[in-house]
């Protein structure tokens, strides 16, 4: 049974380390801050979330597999909370999009009105 945990923990950090590397991959070779950020944010969480799956199918420990699951759960709260949040700072400090991109889906966005309490 031990061997087939190690050998299910090994496939996982493998596949974990291929969404790595294509994050690390499209962070060098797509053409502006937005596509660049999207690779990083969700590959490079698919990649991570995985590995640590991998860490709590081989430790063995439940009190090491519950931390793992948990920094699980913490990377798919975070990681396109904080992506979608660097875009919206990005959009607003002026970085363009790549001049072929065919949509900018912030700037079509209505503006939410925000009313001021007088008191």
């Amino acid at each position: 049974m031990t061997l087939l945990l190690d050998y299910v923990a090994g496939i996982l950090v493998v596949i974990g380390a291929m969404f790595t590397l294509v994050a690390s991959i499209g962070l060098l070779r797509l053409p502006d801050l937005y596509t660049r950020m999207h690779a990083a944010s969700k590959a490079g969480t698919l990649g991570s979330c995985v590995v640590l799956i991998a860490l709590a199918v081989q430790s063995q420990d439940l009190a090491i597999a519950t931390r793992a699951l948990a920094g699980v759960v913490f990377f798919l709260l975070t990681a396109p909370i904080s992506a979608h949040l660097l875009a919206k700072a990005a959009h607003a400090a002026g970085y363009r999009l790549w001049e072929e991109s065919v949509m900018d889906d912030i700037a079509n966005a209505p503006r939410a009105v925000h009313k001021t309490t007088q008191s």
